[in-house]
C-alpha cells in the first residue's frame, strides 16, 4: 500500500525586520541573550567614546567572549553553528560544534566535489554506505548533511537504516514515526523533522523498526517517495545499513542512483570496498567516489 500524499511542511516566511534590529552585531547579541538591553547602553557609550566596533566594546567590558563574536558573525553570514553545550545534539556532530576544525574543512572539500560531480548535474539523492558496522558511516552522513545545509542547500537526511538506526539519537529527535511508517502507509511526510538550529536542514528518522526491512525498502512506495522528496529538497542524503547487514542498500541505491562509499581508517579492508563497489555497479547505481574517515 502506497503512503498517502501529504505535503512536506515548509517554514512560514519570517516577517520583515529592519537590519539594525535583526542582523547587526548588537541586535544579534541581544536576540541571543548574550547581552541585556541595559548592558547594550553601556556598550554603545563606550563605542561612541572610543570610536570602536560594538563587538569590541562589548568584549572590553567583559560582557562577551571572542567565541560569542564568531558565532554572531556566522549568523550574519548565514553560516550557523553551535557552541559546546548549547544543544542536545551529539557532541560528535563536529560540523555543528567545530565548523573551523581540520576534519570539517575536509568535509567541505568533499561537499565541493559532490556538488561538481553529482548535485550540479541535476541529481538530488545520494546514498552513503559502508561495508560493515562500526565504520562511522552514519556519523559521517550526519556531518555531511550539516555542511550541505550550511551552504544554503535545502538538505534532507534520511535514516534508511531500518535495522539499527542512529540519526534520531544524533539529532535528539523525539518522534517515533519515520521512513518505515511512510512506506507502510501509516504516516505521511509530515514526520520529516526540521532541525531548529539549522534552517536549511531536515531529518527523516527511520521510524518504527520493521521485521522486513529489505522487503519494505523494495516496495513501490519507496520508489514513489524518492521523487517527492527530490521536489522539496536540493540535497537528499540516505544513510543506509552497512552492506554486511543485508541487501537493503542495493534496493535503495537502485532507486536513488548515486552512491558514496565510506571506509574507516585502519579498519576497512580495501578488498571489501572493491567488492562493494562492484555490487553497487551491478545494481545500476553510479559510484560517485569513496571517502576515508577517522571519526
Amino acid at each position: 500500500m502506497n503512503a498517502p500524499a501529504h505535503p512536506i511542511a515548509t517554514p512560514a516566511p519570517a516577517a520583515a525586520v529592519p537590519r539594525s534590529a535583526d542582523s547587526s552585531i548588537g541586535g544579534l547579541l541581544l536576540e541571543s541573550g548574550k547581552i541585556t538591553p541595559e548592558n547594550a547602553e553601556r556598550v554603545l557609550r563606550m563605542q561612541k567614546e572610543l570610536g570602536i566596533r560594538f563587538g569590541e566594546a562589548a568584549q572590553r567590558l567583559g560582557l562577551i567572549t571572542e567565541a560569542d563574536i564568531q558565532q554572531v558573525l556566522a549568523r550574519q553570514f548565514d553560516y550557523p553553528y553551535l557552541q559546546a553545550g548549547e544543544s542536545s545534539y551529539s557532541p560528535k556532530l563536529l560540523a555543528a560544534y567545530q565548523p573551523f576544525s581540520h576534519q570539517v574543512e575536509q568535509l567541505r572539500a568533499i561537499r565541493s566535489q559532490l556538488m561538481l560531480r553529482w548535485f550540479a548535474r541535476g541529481h538530488k539523492g545520494l546514498v552513503v554506505i559502508g561495508v560493515g558496522s562500526g565504520e562511522g558511516t552514519s556519523l559521517f552522513a550526519a556531518n555531511l548533511a550539516v555542511v550541505f545545509s550550511q551552504l544554503g542547500e535545502q538538505t534532507l537526511l534520511v535514516d534508511a537504516n531500518l535495522r539499527k538506526p542512529s540519526q534520531h539519537e544524533v539529532f535528539d529527535l523525539k518522534g517515533r514515526q519515520g521512513l518505515s511508517d511512510i512506506l507502510a502507509g501509516r504516516a505521511g511526510t509530515e514526520v520529516v523533522h526540521k532541525v531548529a538550529s539549522f534552517v536549511d536542514l531536515s531529518v527523516l528518522a527511520a521510524g518504527t523498526l520493521p521485521p522486513n526491512p529489505q522487503e519494505l525498502l523494495s516496495r513501490s512506495s519507496f520508489a514513489a517517495l524518492t521523487p517527492r522528496l527530490d521536489e522539496h529538497f536540493d540535497v537528499v542524503l540516505y544513510d543506509v545499513a552497512p552492506f554486511s547487514a543485508g541487501a537493503d542498500a542495493l534496493a535503495i541505491a537502485a532507486r536513488v542512483g548515486g552512491v558514496l562509499l565510506v571506509a574507516r581508517k585502519n579498519h576497512t579492508r580495501v578488498e571489501d570496498i572493491n567488492a562493494l563497489r562492484e555490487q553497487m555497479r551491478h545494481s545500476g547505481a553510479q559510484v560517485i567516489g569513496a571517502v576515508l574517515v577517522d571519526f
